[in-house]
């Protein structure tokens, strides 16, 4: 499993030209799923994400979560992340789960979160078209893999 984490001040995803999703302060998560997945790699990404202390104190530190600030989330699925792009001009996609395997975990993943806080959670919807649109807020972007 392989996450992009963006702070934000606002994000939103818009399919077919209407809004599906948007949320204020908080996580902007693009979410990829690799083949060979489980869904304690899901559990252990929830808890790392609603915990992650890149928010600031009032002294400015990045010292609070998501959870501490009561932000939003927003959750997207992105198969692109695991996109390998060091040989030619094309990339592959070889190690992204297929639709089979990744929009189950994929849907796992949002259960898990949606049990472990009360935060308000927005997603997009897997293998849908999107535009998102989010305002990174520092900038502060993550990538983290498990």
């Amino acid at each position: 499993m392989k996450v992009v984490v963006q702070k934000v001040s606002c994000a939103s995803v818009e399919i077919e030209d209407e809004i599906a999703a948007q949320i204020g302060d908080g996580l902007c998560i693009f979410v990829a799923v690799h083949e060979s997945d489980t869904s304690e790699q899901m559990e252990w990404m929830a808890r790392k994400l609603i915990n992650l202390r890149i928010f600031p104190d009032n002294e400015g530190k990045m010292n609070l979560s998501v959870t501490d600030t009561q932000g939003e989330l927003l959750v997207i699925s992105n198969f692109t992340l695991y996109g390998d792009a060091r040989k030619g001009t094309r990339p592959s996609f070889t190690d992204s789960a297929p639709p089979a395997i990744a929009k189950p975990l994929y849907d796992k993943f949002i259960e898990i979160l949606k049990n472990s806080t009360a935060l308000k959670i927005e997603t997009g919807q897997f293998g849908a078209m999107m535009k998102v649109e989010l305002i990174n807020d520092g900038p502060v972007t993550l990538i983290i893999e498990k």
